[in-house]
């Protein structure tokens, strides 16, 4: 069978969550999928057995590429992206699951959407914790549930979607390059910037079918690489931004940029003066309540 879809899963000694990642793949109603596992560094010979352990006619559609050192995030996702063929695209990252039917949902809407260059999942945070041998989830949130969706304008302040809920046609990386792999945070991030770029994305449907997994408190191996690795997340955040700001100064000059600076700033004077001036106006209004209701006090003491 033709592969579809080509699942991407980076791993580094992570057995239980790649175990919970297979199942989800496996689980899926679309069967033309292969997958390809990115060992960043971990034990070889665990990701193998977990690959063995499949039945025959997943087995033969789930293979590891292995890296001896840790080589980052994003360098294991272009490597996966390099070692398969399929025409859709979607990275499943260890700790993740979707919805038995989203690839058979994503690929369909791509077929009926040639325009398109993806399509997103709504997205459910499980946010769950260690309960014993056990993963347990213990509540449950739409990510950016407020959002129509998915827009350059909003996707410029953060990150509105992660890998685990986009479906997205081979042929943009033709077009838009690899992921940045100098980036050992925000790499999504990048690529989502230059996708929405080039045109609009839409929704799958209202309700979630991708699941994103996160455990407050966690860490080592069982972390989450956006709660762990927030300062990693602001500095290249802000690198991302003054490298973009850069090119668009070497092209346009500093004019714009120095108005829109100053333009912005008098704004947040005049909105922090605001608030300024009605806290006084609230303090003044407390304190004449106060002074009567001192005069009543006293009157009923007399």
């Amino acid at each position: 069978m033709t592969p579809r879809v080509a699942i991407v899963v980076r791993t580094k000694d992570r057995p239980d969550f790649l175990r919970r990642a297979l199942r989800s793949i496996t689980g899926q109603t679309l069967t033309a999928w292969e997958a390809v596992i990115v060992n960043d560094g971990g034990e070889p010979a665990v990701v193998d057995a977990l690959i063995a352990a499949l039945p025959d006619e997943h087995r033969a559609r789930v293979r590891a590429v292995h890296s001896e050192t840790s080589r980052g995030r994003w360098v294991s996702a272009n490597a996966g992206v390099l070692a398969t063929s399929a025409p859709l695209l979607v990275l499943h990252d260890d700790d993740d699951t979707w919805h038995p039917e989203f690839l058979e949902r994503a690929s369909a809407y791509l077929d009926a959407h040639p325009e398109r260059g993806g399509v997103v999942s709504r997205i459910e945070i499980v946010w769950e914790e260690q309960q014993g041998d056990r993963l347990v989830a213990v509540r449950r949130e739409v990510f950016q549930p407020q959002l129509a969706v998915p827009t350059l304008a909003d996707t410029l302040l953060f990150n509105r979607y992660v890998p685990i809920g986009f479906v997205y046609r081979r042929s943009l990386h033709e077009e838009l390059g690899l992921y940045d792999d100098r980036l050992p945070v925000v790499g999504d991030w990048d690529f989502n910037l230059r996708v929405l770029a080039r045109g609009p994305l839409e929704y799958l449907a209202d309700e979630p079918y991708a699941y994103w997994h996160q455990r407050t408190g966690a860490d080592g191996a069982a972390g989450n690489s956006v709660i762990e690795s927030r300062g990693d997340h602001e500095k290249h955040d802000a690198l991302i931004r003054d490298e973009a700001l850069r090119a668009y100064v070497d092209e346009h000059g500093l004019g714009l940029v120095l108005y829109l600076t100053k333009f912005i700033d008098r704004r947040f004077v005049e909105v922090e003066n605001g608030i300024r001036d009605e806290v006084r106006r609230e303090v003044g209004r407390l304190n004449v309540l106060q002074r009567g209701y001192d005069k009543v006090r006293r009157r009923l003491a007399r």
